[in-house]
C-alpha cells in the first residue's frame, strides 16, 4: 500500500505540473495584455512598463514560470506587493488580493456544493438503481429507466431557473439561493444551499441510477450468483454480500471523478444561482486575464481531481480482493 501512495502521489505532483506549465503557456496565446487592462484609458508608455514589472511579466515566461513554482513551495517578494508567505500562487491582476486568500474565501461554497449533491445523487441514484435492478421489467424499473433518461437529457442552467422561479418565487417553499458558512448558522446553511444542490444533482442522479441498474443486472446473472442462491442463502445475503459489493467498483471509481470534478468547481451552477465559488473565479479570471488567480484555480481543481482518484484507486482495492495494488 505504502508503495502505491509513493506512485500515486508522484505521479500526481508531475500531472500538476504539467497542468500549470501547460495554462501558463496557453495565457500568452491569449491576445490580451493584462497590463493593458489594467492600466486604463489615459495609459502612457511609462506607466504600462511599471505595470507590466509590478505584475511581474516583464521577464521571459521561464522565468515567470519558475518563479510562481518556488513562491509555492518557499514564497517569494512579489513585486511592489511586498512578501508572498508560501503556499504563495501570487497576487490578481484584478483586484490585487491574495490568489491563495480569495481561493480560500471562495472553496467552502463550492465545497458545499460538491458534498452536498454528492449525498443527494448517491442516495437517489444508486437507491433507485437498486430497485430498478430488483424489479427487474417491472413497473418500477421501467419508471426509474424513464426518469434517468429525461434527468441525463435536461440542462443545469434550464432547471435552476424554471426551480428557483416555482419553488423559490411563486410557491415560495424555499429561501432564496445563497451561502451562509456552516460554523455560524447550521439552518441557514443548508436552507440556502438545498435547491442548488438538487438541481446540480439531477443530471448525477439519472447516470447513477443507470449505472448502478446496469451492473446490478449483470452480477445478479452471474454464476457464482446462482451458485450462492443454490445453497440457501436469503435473498438479501445474496444481493448484498455478493450482487450489491460486486457492482460498487465501477460506481466507486465514477464516484471519485465526479467528486473531483465537483470540487474544481461547479461552474453552471454557481452562475445560474449568482453564488460565488471556484466555479465564478475561474470565469472572472478568464474575463480578466488574470493568470495567478486562473492558475491558482486551475491547480486546486486538478489537485482535487487527482487526489479523489488516488483515494478511490485504494477504496476499489478494498472492495474487491481481486484488485492488487501492487
Amino acid at each position: 500500500m505504502l508503495r502505491f501512495l509513493v506512485r500515486r502521489v508522484t505521479g500526481a505532483v508531475v500531472t500538476l505540473l504539467i497542468i500549470s506549465a501547460v495554462t501558463f503557456w496557453l495565457f500568452y496565446a491569449i491576445p490580451r495584455d493584462p497590463a493593458m487592462l489594467s492600466c486604463g484609458k489615459n495609459c502612457t508608455p511609462d506607466a504600462l512598463v511599471q505595470i507590466r514589472h509590478n505584475m511581474g511579466i516583464d521577464k521571459p515566461i521561464t522565468t515567470q514560470y519558475w518563479d510562481w513554482l518556488v513562491g509555492i513551495f518557499a514564497g517569494r517578494q512579489y513585486g511592489n506587493y511586498g512578501y508572498c508567505d508560501a503556499p504563495c500562487l501570487g497576487y490578481s491582476f484584478a483586484n490585487r488580493e491574495p490568489v491563495w486568500g480569495t481561493i480560500l474565501d471562495r472553496l467552502p461554497l463550492t465545497l458545499s456544493l460538491a458534498f452536498g449533491a454528492a449525498v443527494v445523487f448517491l442516495i437517489l441514484g444508486v437507491g433507485t438503481g437498486m430497485i430498478a435492478a430488483v424489479k427487474q421489467g417491472k413497473f418500477l424499473d421501467k419508471f426509474a429507466s424513464s426518469f434517468s433518461l429525461l434527468g441525463s437529457s435536461v440542462q443545469i442552467y434550464f432547471v435552476g431557473y424554471i426551480a428557483m422561479y416555482f419553488f423559490v418565487q411563486k410557491l415560495g417553499i424555499m429561501q432564496q439561493p445563497s451561502y451562509t458558512p456552516l460554523t455560524q448558522d447550521p439552518v441557514a446553511w443548508f436552507s440556502g444551499l438545498l435547491l442548488p444542490c438538487l438541481v446540480l444533482s439531477i443530471i448525477f442522479t439519472a447516470n447513477y441510477t443507470r449505472m448502478t441498474r446496469s451492473q446490478l443486472v449483470e452480477q445478479l446473472s452471474e454464476d457464482y450468483v446462482r451458485t450462492a442462491r443454490a445453497k440457501g442463502l436469503s435473498r438479501a445475503n445474496v444481493f448484498f454480500r455478493f450482487a450489491w459489493r460486486g457492482a460498487m467498483g465501477p460506481i466507486v471509481t465514477i464516484f471519485g471523478i465526479d467528486l473531483g470534478t465537483l470540487i474544481g468547481g461547479a461552474i453552471i451552477t454557481e452562475s445560474v444561482f449568482s453564488m460565488q465559488g471556484i466555479g465564478r473565479l475561474a470565469v472572472q479570471s478568464v474575463n480578466d486575464s488574470d493568470l495567478p488567480m486562473l492558475l491558482g484555480v486551475t491547480l486546486v481543481a486538478a489537485a482535487a481531481i487527482v487526489f479523489a482518484n488516488i483515494v478511490v484507486d485504494a477504496v476499489y482495492a478494498s472492495i474487491d480482493p481481486r484488485i492488487r495494488l501492487a
